[in-house]
C-alpha cells in the first residue's frame, strides 16, 4: 500500500501532523505532504540514526496524528518505545524496513561486519546491536564534521575504496521540505558519516586494504578543541 496509502486508511487528513525522520529517506515526508499533512521532524538516536524516541515525545502535539520511524542502514528502530509513545497520545505508529533493505546474504554481509569491527581504529565503527543486518557498514569519520570527513572519502577513493555519503542533508533543508529546525544528532550525522562497501562479493584482500587506509588516515584527523 505505501506510506501514502497507510497514513490515508488509517485516516490522516489535510492540517494533521505526523512525525517522521529528518535523516534520510525523504519519501516519507513528501508522503505526507502529498495527503496535505504536515511533516514534523524528530532528532535521531546517535547510534542507530533511526528516530529518537525521546526527541518523537519532544515533538508530539494536540495536532499529531501519526509517527513514522524506519529502519536505518539495518538496524532496527526503536519500536517498542516508540509505539508506546504512540499508545500514550493515541497516536498511529508505522514502522518501516528502508525500500533497499535485502533479506538474502545477511549472515555473510554480518560477517564481513565483524571482522571491519575488529580492525578498524581510524574511524567510528557502528555500534553492536541484535538483529543489525548490515545493509550498510557506516562509520563516522574523527576530526571536524564535513570538510574532514569529504576529505577522508576522497583520499579513501583515491586508494581504490568504493565509499559514499549515505545521507548529504537533513530532510528539512531539502526543496519543498524546508523548515526552521536545527536538530543536532541529524546534522553531526549528515556531516560525519561514510558508508564502507560490504558487497558479499567483497574479498578478503579488498577488506584489509580498506582496514589499512582508513586505519592511516584516520590517524591524521583530530577533533579540534
Amino acid at each position: 500500500m505505501g506510506t501514502v496509502g497507510t497514513l490515508k486508511s488509517a485516516g490522516v487528513r489535510a492540517g494533521d501532523e505526523v512525525v517522521v525522520p529528518a535523516y534520510g529517506n525523504a519519501e516519507v515526508a513528501q508522503a505526507v505532504v502529498q495527503l496535505g499533512a504536515v511533516p514534523v521532524f524528530a532528532d535521531v538516536d546517535a547510534d542507530s540514526y533511526c528516530l529518537d524516541p525521546a526527541a518523537v515525545a519532544d515533538v508530539v502535539t494536540s495536532r499529531t496524528a501519526a509517527v513514522v520511524a524506519i529502519h536505518r542502514f539495518g538496524r532496527r528502530a526503536d519500536a517498542g518505545w516508540i509505539r508506546e509513545i504512540g499508545q500514550r497520545h493515541g497516536l498511529l505508529v508505522l514502522v518501516e524496513d528502508e525500500p533497499e533493505a535485502r533479506s538474502e546474504g545477511v549472515e555473510r554481509r554480518r560477517a564481513l561486519a565483524t571482522y571491519l569491527d575488529g580492525r578498524l581504529n581510524g574511524v567510528g565503527t557502528p555500534a553492536p546491536a541484535a538483529g543489525h543486518t548490515y545493509e550498510q557498514y557506516v562509520v563516522r569519520v574523527p576530526g571536524n564534521g564535513r570538510p574532514d570527513r569529504d576529505a577522508f572519502a576522497h583520499a579513501l577513493r583515491a586508494k581504490g575504496v568504493a565509499c559514499r555519503v549515505p545521507v548529504r542533508a537533513p530532510v528539512y533543508r531539502m526543496p519543498g521540505l524546508r523548515r526552521d529546525v536545527f536538530l543536532p544528532q541529524t546534522e553531526r550525522a549528515v556531516d560525519e558519516t561514510l558508508a564502507l562497501p560490504l558487497d558479499g562479493n567483497v574479498s578478503r584482500r579488498e577488506l584489509q586494504k580498506m582496514v589499512s587506509a582508513c586505519n592511516a588516515l584516520g590517524g591524521l584527523l583530530q577533533p579540534a578543541f
